[in-house]
């Protein structure tokens, strides 16, 4: 009979070698994991079993989380069938195993099981076989993160699961993508992120191989270009919703954003982090990508809003209105059919004004002067001493709006900023000697 071990929280120092029913009773014994009630929780103690007198000692949720620790393999057959006859995820992510027959010794003994992460497993240790795979035929979403499970895995996994809906296959270290036998029509996202991935001829294959994708993720890898054209496109990613091709490091050309309009049903890009938009600023990068893939509705996490697409467009054009004509996009002509050829915008230095060129009347003297707005009125006595020959606790000066109606107004707050009083270019400012 296995026995629960105690641990305190934050001493998980684990030895090697450790079974996954090992784990479990350990996790998930009273001591350390108390029986939680409410709605949501997802606790199930099932009746002891005959034979199985701890069985009734342990408080099983429906998701087991049981990442980094330490297990190389399955442990008692029959007590992990008694356990996890409820459980439906399952997570074990960053252990130790290397055998594809004790992934299968687990797995096969929990019959509801559709969520299932492998990640950080030295997996690529061992050849999974076909029948070894066949335990795993009720999972719908599978994380080969970071095991680095070759392609020939990746296939005997996609004729077992006949119901796989999500995949991944992110820092596997992909150079290339080999084609599946037979098509994986089950599957609606895969995520392949930071592999190296550079030729589009690869993501052709991932086309082939999943016909019915919805959602592709291929963020940090080294794409170049999008090689194929409109036509071939629409037949390849035929149901393709959402593309990510976020730091996509070798994409330089408009040309190949404008190919992402070939995709019929495309809703949802994300596009931050590749060169061709590194010289823009973000403003000029979100209007510049609205406006060419007129169908999407999402960009870059963020929902287009109303009004933008129209304020986008007619940046769009206003942007390109001075190339030549052969030189401007096929987009741009097709939106000056649209709203017609705009005239520029008018730029307006919105900033305020850092300096004022003002007159500054003294007795019978008129002298101009350029002073800094930013400075206090104490910091503009101290410029004007030397012109009028009076000490700065002498003076006292005045300023005059040359538009306003209501007549001068004393700076008599020695700590004020000048720009608060509004002066402006023309102005003048008046300075007269204190009465004793």
């Amino acid at each position: 009979m296995l026995q629960p071990v105690k641990f305190q929280e934050g001493t998980m120092d684990q030895p090697t070698g450790r079974s996954f029913m090992q784990v479990l009773c350990e996790k998930y014994s009273p001591e350390n994991f108390p029986y939680r009630r409410g709605p949501g929780m997802g606790v199930h103690v099932p009746a002891t079993p005959q034979g199985s007198p701890m069985k009734d000692r342990l408080n099983l949720p429906s998701v087991l989380v049981l990442n980094s620790c330490g297990i190389t393999c399955a442990g008692d057959e029959n007590e992990i069938a008694a356990f996890c006859a409820h459980v439906s995820e399952l997570d074990l992510s960053d252990n130790k195993l290397e055998d594809w027959h004790e992934v299968s010794k687990i797995v096969s003994n929990v019959p509801h099981l559709e969520f299932l992460n492998l990640s950080s497993n030295p997996l690529n240790l061992s050849v999974l076989e076909r029948g070894c795979a066949g335990s795993f035929s009720g999972v719908r979403k599978l994380v080969l993160n970071n095991s680095k499970a070759s392609w020939e895995t990746v296939h005997t996994i996609l004729q077992e699961l006949p119901d796989l809906e999500e995949l991944f296959l992110c820092l596997n270290d992909y150079k290339t993508v080999s084609c599946s036998p037979v098509c994986c029509h089950s599957l609606k996202l895969l995520h392949i992120t930071d592999n190296n991935l550079k030729d589009w001829t690869e993501i052709r294959k991932l086309g082939v191989m999943f016909p019915s994708l919805d959602t592709l993720v291929l963020a940090n890898n080294y794409l170049t270009t999008i090689e194929d054209p409109e036509d071939a496109l629409a037949r390849l990613f035929p149901n393709l919703r959402s593309i990510s091709l976020h730091k996509s490091a070798g994409l330089h050309s408009w040309e190949d954003i404008d190919k992402l309009n070939s995709f019929p049903k495309l809703e949802e890009v994300r596009l931050l982090g590749i060169p061709l938009l590194q010289p823009y600023t973000n403003e000029e990068r979100r209007k510049l990508v609205i406006a060419r893939l007129p169908s999407i509705t999402k960009l870059n996490g963020s929902v287009i809003v109303e009004g933008e697409r129209e304020d986008a467009e007619r940046f769009f054009i206003r942007y390109y209105i001075d190339f030549p004509q052969e030189e401007a996009p096929f987009r741009y002509h097709k939106l000056v059919t649209k709203y017609g050829k705009l005239e520029k915008l008018a730029v307006v230095d919105l900033r305020p004004q850092s300096s004022a060129k003002v007159e500054v009347h003294f007795k019978d003297q008129v002298e101009e002067m350029t002073i800094r707005l930013d400075q206090t009125v104490a910091e503009l006595k101290k410029q004007l001493k030397g012109l009028v020959q009076l000490p700065t606790s002498s003076m006292l000066v005045t300023h005059l709006d040359h538009e306003a109606p209501f007549g001068p107004e004393e700076m008599k707050y020695n700590s004020r900023a000048l720009h608060s009083y509004g002066i402006r270019d023309g102005d003048k400012i008046y300075v007269d000697s204190k009465a004793k």
